[in-house]
């Protein structure tokens, strides 16, 4: 089945097969003359990436590429970025791969024309108020991958180098204004990398379905974007080149990313310190840690996921989603525990502080104090 789709919801998407060769129409309808294509290094010498450059090039866009970006993309890669940027003389990004790529290069438009340092600009409050708007370049999103939907989101996520700290930057602007989702793109990734991420695609959905925050709409895409990922996740991990499969782990990775501007939770308060300290992949950190988040909210979401499991035809309510989750990571490969991932529990009281400053623990369902996150930490190995 070849599914072809323009949508207008948060930006506009252009899904379907083939269809990076409109690149070059997407960055002049932002009206880019000069862009700069931000990617991961280990993107950058690869044929996808060659080809959207050909596109740009052919359009008279030319090829710049900057793709200093760690798997964990810090400061040191966005000033980088910036300086490439600006010496370069670009009037806009298109951001490549996955979600360091996407992440940086989103940044990297929004910095280049700032005066304040990046961590002003955290999510806290109002402070998006303090850039200066007129400054941010426009932004064409070509997502690699199917998982972090950070094409559809209005935030990237940027490690501080020296306290290991992810922090979320966040600016409406920071939005695609066009965004490319092609699922031949997706198709070369290795097995793990299409378990870790579809698994952070799920872990998207689930914690925006679960938030105690009312934003019926993101409950909504989340509880569909799981069922996407229920039905089309195991055939993209056993087929790669199954493009039906593909096209709508794509899908569910940018709903994942709509949805939950209604709130994330544990799971992801949990995995974002470990990757910064471990550097571990993010959506595979998500799946490891997802069982024992579900144990410790039980309490609060008991009724609300059985009604998500007979929405996604799962019988046992609770209990059967759980055992559901279980079974989907034994097919995809996912490591049983934090133990298994090769990390030891000796900066327990470290990573439990770095939980709590995480925003990400204001939308668990239950609340989060040192002490019973202390405990979910020691369960998660």
């Amino acid at each position: 089945m070849n599914i072809v789709a323009n949508w207008s919801y948060p930006t506009a998407v252009k899904l379907g097969r083939g269809r990076i060769k409109e690149l070059a129409d997407a960055c002049k309808t932002l009206g880019l003359k000069k862009p700069l294509l931000v990617t991961d290094r280990g993107l950058a010498s690869m044929a996808i990436t060659a080809h959207a450059l050909d596109v740009l090039d052919e359009a008279g866009l030319g090829r710049a590429i900057f793709a200093e970006v760690d798997p964990n993309p810090n400061e040191n890669n966005l000033d980088a970025g910036v300086k490439a940027y600006l010496d370069g003389g670009h009037d806009g990004v298109v951001a490549f791969g996955g979600g360091s790529g996407l992440d940086l290069g989103k940044l990297i438009a929004f910095m280049a024309g700032q005066t304040r340092p990046v961590w002003d600009f955290e999510d806290i409050g109002d402070w998006w108020t303090r850039a200066d708007a007129s400054k941010i370049a426009p932004i064409v999103a070509v997502p690699t991958t199917a998982g972090t939907g950070s094409e559809v989101g209005r935030a990237g996520v940027l490690t501080n180098s020296v306290t290991h700290v992810k922090k979320i930057i966040f600016h409406p602007k920071l939005l695609p204004g066009v965004v490319i989702c092609d699922p031949e793109l997706t198709m070369g990734m290795p097995k793990a990398i299409t378990a870790g991420t579809g698994m952070d695609a799920f872990a998207h959905c689930l914690e925006a379905y679960s938030s105690p925050f009312y934003h019926p709409m993101s409950g909504g895409i989340a509880l569909e974007g799981m069922r996407l990922v229920k039905e089309f996740l195991p055939r993209a991990y056993k087929d790669g080149a199954d493009l039906e499969a593909r096209t709508n782990m794509m899908a569910a990775a940018a709903m994942g990313a709509v949805a939950f501007q209604k709130g994330l939770g544990a799971i992801h308060s949990l995995s974002h310190p470990i990757g910064a300290v471990y550097n571990t992949h993010h959506g595979m950190t998500n799946a490891v840690v997802m069982p024992p988040v579900l144990r410790f909210n039980r309490p609060a979401i008991e009724d609300k996921i059985g009604r998500a499991a007979a929405y996604l035809g799962i019988s046992g309510g609770f209990d059967g989603f759980y055992d559901y989750v279980l079974s989907l990571r034994s097919e995809l490969g996912v490591p049983d525990n934090l133990s298994a991932m090769g990390i030891k529990p000796d900066r327990i009281d470290e990573l439990t502080a770095m939980a709590m400053e995480d925003p990400s623990c204001g939308g668990n369902p239950v609340t989060m104090t040192m002490e019973n996150t202390k405990a979910l930490f020691l369960d998660c190995f």
